[in-house]
């Protein structure tokens, strides 16, 4: 009985977890370049199969049952958004890739292209206001041109009429799973190895969210539901477990 406690605590933890992650998720549905993250569970071995010495305790009945669920590292789905229309300064990359811009001191990477001018005449995200980055980690300097001059080409090339100013940093990287999310939908890349993205740049659209509403609340009611049921076999086993200490065996 007290086998089966550990069991539904740990249900009770993964389920938590996967809400917390889900609701992340729907709390993000509306969020430009927004990718999804995934919660992921193992089971759990038994003691005395994982145990490399070999000297554990080993129970026969316990062995042929499950070691319960542990939570693997939560993952990312970087799967394609919808294109969006959006303002002329606006751009998303359709296909692989993500743009390069400053946070702080620090080169961080996104999907958002919602891009703007400041007050120096600098490209700069909407959100944050961080500084977009060319292809050699510079800022992008346009000046005070009119936006509608401003042309943004499939590779990433900026030009006002016949003349180039910058072109967009977008990379991409070998492994994905190695990017690290920041906050302010940017990623940090320091772990991943840089490769040419292969996406293709769309001025005058965004990137809508990689979050699919349906999906997400489908999968919040399982969670919910797991977590309930989790929660009244405790509360059974807890009943169970008081009868056998104040009934059982009891002298009459």
């Amino acid at each position: 009985m007290i086998y089966g406690l550990w069991l539904s605590a740990a249900g009770l933890q993964v389920n938590q977890h996967q809400q917390a992650v889900i609701a992340n998720n729907l709390a993000n549905l509306n969020t430009v370049g927004f990718k999804r993250d995934l919660s992921v569970f193992r089971q759990r071995e038994v003691s005395s199969r994982t145990d490399s010495k070999g000297v554990g305790f080993r129970n026969r009945l316990l062995d042929d049952l499950s070691g319960g669920t542990f939570l693997n590292p939560t993952v990312t789905d970087f799967t394609q958004g919808p294109l969006e229309k959006g303002g002329r300064l606006d751009v998303a990359i359709e296909g692989d890739g993500f743009f390069t811009v400053r946070v702080g001191t620090e080169a961080r990477y996104t999907r958002d292209g919602r891009f703007t001018l400041n007050p120096e005449g600098t490209l700069v995200t909407v959100t944050g206001g961080h500084e977009v980055l060319d292809t050699n980690g510079q800022p992008i300097h346009i000046g005070r041109e009119d936006p509608s001059a401003i042309c943004i080409d499939g590779n990433g090339g900026v030009r006002i009429g016949d003349r180039q100013v910058g072109a967009l940093g977008v990379t991409d990287f070998a492994d994905r799973s190695l990017l690290i999310k920041t906050g302010s939908n940017t990623f940090d890349g320091r772990y991943a190895e840089p490769v040419a993205a292969k996406g293709t740049v769309r001025q005058g659209f965004v990137e809508g969210s990689g979050v699919e509403p349906t999906t997400e609340l489908v999968r919040m009611i399982e969670a919910a539901r797991a977590y309930q049921l989790n929660a009244s076999l405790i509360s059974l086993q807890d009943g169970m477990v008081a009868k056998a200490v104040n009934e059982v065996g009891r002298v009459g």
